[in-house]
């Protein structure tokens, strides 16, 4: 669920910096989230989250294909909401996730498609497995942030994956093989 954390690469769009090299910005734990969501043998849509992570971007506003996001985070950091469904998930049905399994997301190329939308594209490795994702973003907004009084910047973003490409397909296709996956994230300037 790369995802995602890898909207911030939507800061390429550019919004707000004056720089001819790439500038360092890194996320914003507490208002960073990734949302997932799969069908559930038709009854229901179930959906679970990652928040708390922490990724690095390197923006370039004068040539944003020389940018770069790079994010990682443990799989264990999940949230479904319901304890045995995350012991579940973290079994040998699904992840046989240890202590220090992580996804990770590292952008590969950024193609601008509008005026605050982008096509991220990156490798994603989720259960050990590294598959090409493909990431729909927009800039929400990027400007000095009101209460930080430093740059800031906004970003959602969205992505399907299958699951079973990751080594995660148990009970497809009763419980949907494919996972609909949104990002929104806020980025600040490093220091």
């Amino acid at each position: 669920m790369k995802t995602h954390m890898i909207a911030a690469a939507a800061l390429l769009l550019g919004g707000g910096i004056a720089s001819a090299e790439p500038v360092a910005y890194t996320l914003d734990a507490s208002h960073s989230q990734i949302l997932f969501s799969y069908n559930h043998l038709g009854f229901s849509t179930t959906y679970g989250m990652f928040s708390g992570f922490e990724g690095d971007i390197q923006f370039d506003k004068e040539d944003p294909a020389a940018s770069s996001v790079n994010v990682a985070f443990p799989v264990r950091a999940m949230m479904t909401g319901w304890e045995a469904r995350f012991a579940h998930f973290m079994s040998e049905d699904f992840f046989g996730a240890g202590e220090d399994e992580m996804v990770t997301f590292t952008s590969t190329g950024i193609e601008v498609t509008g005026e605050a939308t982008a096509k991220i594209t990156g490798d994603l490795t989720l259960n050990g497995v590294t598959k090409p994702v493909v990431l729909d973003a927009a800039l929400n907004q990027s400007g000095e942030h009101p209460m930080a009084g430093k740059e800031w910047a906004g970003f959602d973003a969205t992505t399907t994956l299958v699951r079973s490409d990751y080594g995660l397909g148990k009970f497809a296709p009763y419980v949907s093989d494919e996972v609909e996956v949104m990002i929104s994230v806020e980025a600040m300037k490093a220091e």
